[in-house]
């Protein structure tokens, strides 16, 4: 089973130290979401892993190789990215979006029929096979993510990592779109999103990692991981977890400010 994992990785961005010494191995097969506040490192985190971004000290490592050491198309065709509030230029035919996903797979002689039925296979697994033809910059919210997901899964990655995956989405394309990537995991894929919804990653992810200060200050299942203490280290304010109608929900009337 593939294995990521952060070795002792530290970045520094303008001369000031954004990851400090960060330890992490995650497991294929399941959901990580990494929280934390604005300015923790959570897209840096995640761009380190995906081999983005060359971190000061400490490296990222797919079964026990330096992600680095990866020759880029190889890199690409193991571990798919998918950037914050990605921007959607052309208008392509969704079916020619999510094409672009098989680039690192494709050869001298363009598109074979395994490039084809992957294109197939990540529309199906998207609900997007009858789009095929439609004009991607005319899709919903929630469809241009499902989209965006399709063409990071054409190129068949053992790792999904997805850079605030869930922003600008109404709650029921929220669910929609959380669905879908757990979905990837129990099929096999690791995949780690960072989140700034707390109550979402309590409801997508099995496990949470809680960044503060350039620092892992809490990893574990999300209502340990996100604990009254911890988000009171994190955030600075008060809050405790309470169900409501759909799912895990953060009740602020312990304390002051929001979250």
């Amino acid at each position: 089973m593939s294995a990521l994992a952060a070795h002792r990785i530290s970045v520094a961005l303008g001369g000031k130290p954004v990851l400090q010494g960060i330890d992490l191995s995650f497991r294929a097969g399941e959901v990580t979401a990494i929280v934390g506040p604005n300015g923790a490192g959570k897209s840096t985190l995640l761009m380190t892993l995906a081999g983005l971004r060359r971190p000061g000290g400490g490296e990222a490592r797919l079964d026990d190789a330096p992600v680095l050491s990866l020759p880029p198309r190889k890199r690409a065709r193991r571990i798919g990215y998918l950037p914050q509030s990605p921007q959607i230029a052309w208008a392509l035919e969704v079916q020619a979006f999510v094409r672009l996903g098989r680039t690192a797979h494709r050869g001298l002689y363009g598109e074979s029929a395994a490039d084809a039925a992957a294109v197939g296979r990540a529309l199906a697994r998207t609900g997007l096979t009858d789009f095929g033809s439609r004009d991607i910059t005319t899709l919903s919210g929630g469809e241009r993510a499902r989209a965006l997901i399709a063409r990071a899964l054409a190129g068949e990655p053992a790792w999904l990592l997805a850079d605030e995956p869930l922003t600008g989405l109404d709650i029921g394309h929220q669910m929609e779109a959380g669905a879908l990537l757990r979905k990837v995991a129990t099929e096999g894929a690791g995949v780690i999103v960072t989140l700034h919804d707390l109550a979402c990653a309590a409801r997508l992810a099995e496990r949470v990692v809680v960044l503060a200060g350039g620092t892992v200050i809490a990893d574990g299942a999300p209502m340990q991981a996100m604990s009254s203490p911890i988000l009171l280290e994190a955030y600075g304010v008060e809050a405790d977890w309470v169900e409501g109608a759909g799912g895990p929900m953060l009740d602020m009337s312990i304390g002051a400010g929001a979250i």
